[in-house]
């Protein structure tokens, strides 16, 4: 008899359930046609591209059809994994990765906590907009920047370091290849961390100041309050972010590698677009270089969504 009921009841459940789901959708007809065009863009620009990834299976020739090329299977995989150099610019790719990941979200989230705690309203958007400007300028110019700074010849780090008698001669700091990742690292920072910081001070006005009220009436001070009211009203925003940045732990880029580095530090600045530009296009080998894009888009998908099964799994929430 159960069994039956339920037999019964699963159809009438599923045409329920169909049928709330048109009426939302006609209830929401507009916004859903808005979304058209992004929706045609992202198709165009990303899906379709993907037919691509049949150049990493073919002993790629310009000139012929796609469909013309030899095939050669795995072969451009097994090149890719059997070369020592990939494991290297691998260590690289995920050390900058890793150092940008924790200080990336790290340093915003102190900034946005201070920044909100600003009483003065003309001193506070100040500050606001001075931390922005970085992110608009051009990594070629900050490059430029750091190279001047850290220069042996005048620069103001090795100048400020003597006047302080804290060194007796001007440090190599850009030929030393374990202070690479450093460098990359706060240049990144200085960079990105007031443009990082606007989507926590937006998340954090969004909380309810009445919490702010009940907690100072019970006596919590300022700290005690950004522990337990702003961080926790943060966190899921501070979660998607989070994740999604995880599924970015490869694909880095190469501007500020590129931009930074030099032959002397090149085993610590190279990292795998370095690698797919340098051993792959750079040699016209283009069907190796398909391998290290798929490489980097398989390995992303599979962090993004082990991160995501994590996170539900000890918050019992989800972004996916």
């Amino acid at each position: 008899m159960e069994s039956l009921t339920t037999e019964i009841t699963r159809p009438a459940e599923g045409k329920k359930r169909k049928h709330r789901f048109w009426y939302t959708m006609l209830q929401q007809r507009y916004l859903y046609l808005m979304s058209v065009p992004f929706v045609i863009w992202l198709i165009i620009f990303s899906y379709v591209p993907i037919w691509g990834w049949l150049v990493a299976f073919q002993n790629y020739k310009p000139g012929k059809s796609i469909f013309d090329q030899k095939w050669i299977g795995l072969k451009s995989f097994i090149e890719l994994f059997s070369d020592e150099r990939f494991y290297h610019v691998l260590r690289n790719t995920l050390a900058m990765s890793v150092m940008g990941l924790i200080v990336g979200f790290t340093v915003p989230i102190i900034f946005a906590l201070l920044l909100n705690e600003l009483r003065g309203r003309w001193f506070k958007r100040s500050i606001q907009t001075i931390s922005y400007l970085p992110h608009f300028v051009s990594w070629v110019v900050v490059a430029g920047l750091i190279t001047k700074m850290l220069s042996v010849d005048g620069g103001a780090v090795n100048q400020l370091l003597m006047s302080l008698h804290l060194i007796d001669k001007p440090i190599q700091f850009m030929a030393k290849g374990e202070w690479f990742w450093g460098i990359v690292t706060i240049s990144d920072m200085w960079k990105e961390t007031g443009w990082s910081s606007i989507i926590y001070i937006a998340a954090m006005a969004g909380i309810d100041p009445e919490q702010y009220e009940a907690a100072t009436v019970d006596g919590a001070g300022r700290f005690r309050r950004m522990w337990h009211i702003t961080l926790p009203g943060i966190r899921p925003t501070f979660m998607v972010l989070f994740i999604l940045s995880i599924g970015n732990l490869i694909s880095i880029g190469f501007e500020k590698q590129f931009l930074l580095g030099n032959p002397l530090v090149s085993d610590y600045s190279e990292v795998i677009d370095l690698y797919a530009l340098n051993y792959g296009i750079g040699l016209s080998r283009y069907s190796y270089g398909t391998a290290i894009g798929i490489f980097n888009s398989v390995i992303s998908i599979i962090l993004v969504f082990t991160a995501n099964g994590i996170y539900k799994r000890v918050t019992k929430e989800t972004i996916i």
